[in-house]
């Protein structure tokens, strides 16, 4: 099992920048694929970005391509997003989500495929 702490929101204004970090326990971090979703009031949680344990692909949700990028340093067990040119429209809560897998380029868009959660990080862009 791993257990997953997201950290790094905050208030930005509209066109600034934010980094969430999502810092993971256990010692099998490496193999696992990871991705972040968030949710903003009365909507549903949606899919940002997904990185397999490789960090060779890296899907985006079309409404943040561009303008996030999503990173993991298994040496540290963490997973980060930067978010640039942000708009208020990204203001949401950010989890990070995690799934073991043995194949180096797993990685998925559904919230149901990633059995391990955080608790989630506020981000609020400003207009």
């Amino acid at each position: 099992q791993v257990q997953l702490v997201e950290s790094g929101g905050g208030l930005a204004q509209a066109g600034g920048s934010l980094r969430l970090s999502c810092a993971a326990s256990g010692r099998t971090f490496s193999s696992y694929a990871m991705a972040w979703f968030r949710q903003s009031p009365g909507k549903e949680r949606e899919f940002v970005a997904a990185i397999s344990w490789s960090g060779e692909r890296t899907p985006y949700a079309d409404s943040v391509k561009g303008r996030f990028t999503i990173s993991r340093d298994n040496a540290k067990n963490t997973v980060y997003l930067q978010m640039n040119s942000l708009r208020p429209e990204d203001t949401a809560v950010y989890y990070c989500a995690g799934r073991y897998t043995r194949d180096r380029y797993y990685r998925s868009f559904y919230e149901t495929d990633y059995p391990y959660w955080g608790q989630g990080t506020q981000a609020t862009v400003s207009s």
